[in-house]
């Protein structure tokens, strides 16, 4: 008898687990989808704007750019990224040289995966284009590459945890 119960058990707790999510659970990942995507075109307007504010407040307060001794992590290390680049822009200018077409990251083919609620994956390939800097200089695409992102929700707000953007396979 008690076989029996047990193997009506796991049977049950078999199909209780693959049971259809519930009109909320699709809604709220449907939402989360959204505001995933959201925050990723956020941190890209962020940077190609060089708006070194708006590019940390995409990250945790701990948040990560990169892997490794040269990942860039915290708020101010986050803004630092955006600062230097602008300080190297103006410092080419100042010598003379021409003035850096727009850049424009371009995030392609991404995937959701979520973890759990309150974490998921956002996989994706990207492109660093310089835009056109006049009838003889065509667009220029300076790097490519994958990237996993783990982003997490904080307070209600979908944020990066940790942006990869050179993962090892």
């Amino acid at each position: 008898m008690l076989k029996k119960i047990m193997i009506a058990a796991v049977l049950t707790a078999g199909i209780a687990s693959n049971a259809p999510a519930s009109d909320a659970d699709i809604l709220r990942e449907t939402q989360d989808r959204a505001d995933i995507q959201q925050l990723m075109w956020k941190y890209v307007r962020a940077l190609d704007s060089l708006n070194e504010d708006a590019y940390a407040d995409v990250f945790t307060e701990d948040g990560q750019f990169g892997t490794g001794e040269r990942a860039a992590k915290g708020r101010e290390a986050l803004e630092k990224v955006v600062t230097d680049v602008k300080k190297g822009r103006t410092e080419r200018e100042a010598k003379g040289e021409p003035k850096s077409p727009a850049m424009h990251h371009v995030i392609t083919n991404s995937s959701i995966e979520f973890v759990d609620k309150d974490h998921a994956r956002y996989n994706a390939y990207w492109m660093t284009v310089f835009a056109s800097g006049g009838k003889d200089v065509p667009p220029r695409v300076a790097a490519v590459g994958r990237s996993v992102d783990d982003v997490v929700r904080v307070k209600g707000k979908w944020l990066i945890k940790l942006r990869n953007v050179a993962p090892v396979d």
